[in-house]
């Protein structure tokens, strides 16, 4: 990597964009400030509501998961074109070894768990784990995290659920409809059942273990709070008002199940995806339609001539 000097404009555009990093979510902690309301002891509640827009059958609630979401979306889009600025053949610049690492870490990762016929599936898999690693991470700033929300993470297992149909079909309609009653029709039901719980395992389980992380954060702090006063309430004056046993591992679990935790989900959740749609596609039904049609187009071909 040989250096290069930048220009002021390139500077411009890099703190600009750098800006469009961080002004989302500062923007998400002041909307938290003005809108949050107080309380005592243990507070475990799902996405503050901000407002409701009238609806013909059910009026929609626009909620902090739904603008952190957004708030993540627009941060990680302004990251694309930081780390995308400036990108030569020969790497000038720091930001590109970077970028090159991820794009052949996600490549070599798709490989091995898609195959080769999924190889266009990088961005997409790149920016599921971007998604919910950020959207996890957002917890160490104080704000509510979008995958505590069974309404965030359900609509990306809907994606999926679509990605996994829409390659069982490519195995032929009457093919798709001949899986629901295999081994044998009986099974059909529990088929039925199967196909449904696709989507609603993925939801729950990314849901599920990052809420877990965060209420046992919660009770855990507030215990330690209990225990202090219970055991340090004696010291005189303020000291005894001081939660002295909740300095310091609250902190500690705040990095397992915000950062550790978070981002591990992600991963999790990427790969679930990669298997249940490369896992599910019939290659072989496909490759024998395929070259159905090619031999039909090359007969027309020779009753055309």
């Amino acid at each position: 990597m040989t250096k290069t000097k930048t220009s002021g404009r390139f500077k411009l555009v890099d703190t600009l964009y750098v800006l469009g990093m961080i002004l989302p979510f500062v923007l998400c902690m002041v909307l938290k400030v003005l809108t949050n309301v107080p309380s005592e002891g243990i507070s475990i509640s799902g996405a503050m509501p901000y407002f409701t827009i009238p609806m013909p059958i059910q009026d929609l609630a626009i909620t902090e998961a739904q603008v952190n979401s957004v708030a993540v979306i627009i941060a990680l889009f302004f990251m694309c074109l930081y780390f995308t600025h400036g990108l030569k053949v020969k790497a000038t610049l720091k930001r590109q070894l970077i970028v090159e690492w991820i794009v052949e870490k996600t490549k070599n990762l798709v490989n091995a768990n898609m195959g080769d016929f999924f190889n266009g599936y990088e961005p997409f898999i790149a920016a599921i784990m971007g998604l919910s690693a950020v959207s996890s991470l957002m917890a160490l700033l104080g704000l509510f995290p979008p995958t505590s929300d069974i309404n965030i993470v359900a609509g990306w297992a809907i994606l999926t659920f679509a990605l996994i149909t829409y390659y069982k079909l490519k195995g032929g309609f009457g093919n798709y409809l001949k899986g629901f009653t295999e081994p044998i029709f009986v099974m059909t039901p529990l088929n039925i059942l199967g196909e449904v719980a696709t989507p609603v395992s993925l939801a729950f389980r990314h849901y599920g273990n990052v809420l877990s992380g965060s209420v046992i954060a919660v009770l855990i702090a507030s215990a330690l709070q209990g225990v202090s006063e219970l055991l340090l309430g004696w010291l005189p004056g303020v000291f005894g008002e001081i939660p002295f046993l909740q300095v310091g591992l609250p902190a500690v679990l705040s990095v397992y199940f915000d950062l550790f935790s978070g981002c591990m989900q992600a991963f999790i959740f990427a790969m679930l995806t990669m298997l249940n749609i490369s896992g599910n596609f019939p290659r072989e039904l496909y490759e024998k339609r395929q070259q159905k049609k090619q031999s039909k187009k090359s007969q027309k071909i020779k009753t055309n001539k």
